[in-house]
């Protein structure tokens, strides 16, 4: 096995890190690369944060390489503890992964210049290739002992910086990985702000969810279903943040509202079956308006959501319902009137300037008006929440 070794704090994982790995991956056709999260590095000792930090460094790590079997992992110098010095773990590793000739030990070349004075650096290049990768200077420089440098593109992210932004509210999330950025959130590290994100209390792995959801989405889905499922999500965080509701909330429930769209008949039946659902004429017709409902059980089922209105709202955005929530209401509308759907513009902008209610009965005339032109039954709830909305009872 070809091994590579990149060691650092991680604190947090960015791009750059995950850059630098790829691009020596490729560069030296490795068989693999390890990340080493150090419990305190020799070069940072002022870090004191990553003594507290060992738990939330590793899981943004895994995060930020979840699903790629090229990357590894190895918390051998938090096990360790203690100042993390680079010629005891090379040995460690060698030792347990038994590569084919000398791994590939990766650094930046923000460290190079100092490579030297390392501990025992003569026998580290004794026992490993060093590779360095271009982290501040954009020009090849040489060093004063055998190395592999690596010409890549220098990406300006540092976690140093990172941290700051993170404090600061600044634009931080495109240098992090999605995974590794919904655990700072989700977490609230590095003094993030986690109302300005989106969250509110008891919501701390909301996002994680969403993620999962989305991927799961993707997968089941056609291409075209799934952007409309991702594009209903969207326009429902928009809806969220108008009517002071929570737009995260709105985001998982309008990503997950098609997550049973394309599911055959008998699966649908068989999972309504089971919650022991009523089935109404028209469903037992058309089964396939029971996606939602099935959707809704998915969402509890598989990804652990409880919350009432995020259940509901997925469950009844066929069709409605007479006494549905705000959020519901929300997924209703934002379904039926995403960006890539075919509708009246006066419709859109009544999204943008009218009442919660107004939007939900404009948009009911229309989906009954386009049903009936296509003598289409209406759904008894659809009927129903038509009714309410004019102030009559059926």
């Amino acid at each position: 096995m070809k091994l590579g070794i990149l060691g650092g704090s991680f604190n947090p994982v960015h791009n750059g890190h995950i850059y630098i790995a790829d691009k020596v991956f490729s560069a030296l056709n490795l068989d693999r690369v390890v990340f080493i999260p150090a419990y305190r590095s020799p070069f940072k000792p002022e870090a004191q944060g990553m003594l507290t930090g060992t738990i939330d460094r590793l899981d943004m790590l895994a995060a930020a390489v979840a699903g790629d079997e090229r990357f590894a992992i190895d918390n051998c110098e938090i096990k360790r503890e203690g100042v993390s010095y680079t010629i005891d773990t090379l040995e460690d590793i060698i030792t347990r992964y038994m590569p084919s000739g000398k791994p590939f030990l990766i650094f930046g070349d923000d460290l190079a210049e100092e490579f030297p004075k390392w501990r025992e650096s003569a026998k580290i290049l004794q026992l490993a290739e060093i590779v360095v990768a271009q982290r501040i200077n954009s020009a090849p420089i040489k060093y004063p002992f055998a190395h592999i440098l690596i010409e890549n593109e220098v990406m300006n992210i540092s976690s140093k910086d990172l941290r700051q932004k993170i404090k600061d509210g600044s634009d931080w999330h495109s240098l992090v990985p999605s995974a590794a950025a919904a655990i700072i959130e989700d977490r609230r590290l590095y003094g993030c702000n986690a109302m300005e994100a989106g969250m509110e209390a008891g919501e701390s792995c909301l996002k994680n969810v969403i993620l999962r959801v989305e991927t799961a989405a993707r997968e089941s889905l056609s291409t075209e279903r799934f952007l409309h499922s991702r594009n209903t999500a969207v326009h429902a965080s928009d809806l969220c943040r108008r009517f002071g509701l929570n737009p995260r909330a709105g985001y998982l429930a309008g990503i997950a509202h098609d997550l049973a769209k394309q599911m055959d008949n008998k699966q649908l039946l068989k999972i309504i079956k089971a919650e022991r659902l009523p089935i109404s004429k028209i469903e037992k017709e058309k089964p396939n308006l029971m996606h939602g409902k099935a959707a809704s059980v998915l969402l509890r089922d598989r990804f652990c959501i409880h919350n009432k209105d995020i259940l509901e709202a997925v469950s009844c955005h066929t069709s409605g319902s007479e006494n549905m929530g705000d959020l519901a209401k929300v997924i209703y509308i934002a379904d039926k009137t995403e960006s890539t759907r075919n509708i009246d513009p006066a419709l859109r902008k009544m999204c943008r300037e009218e009442s919660l209610d107004s939007i939900l009965f404009a948009v009911l005339e229309k989906t009954i008006t386009k049903l009936s032109a296509k003598k289409l039954d209406l759904s008894l709830d659809t009927l129903r929440l038509l009714n309410k909305m004019k102030g009559r009872k059926v």
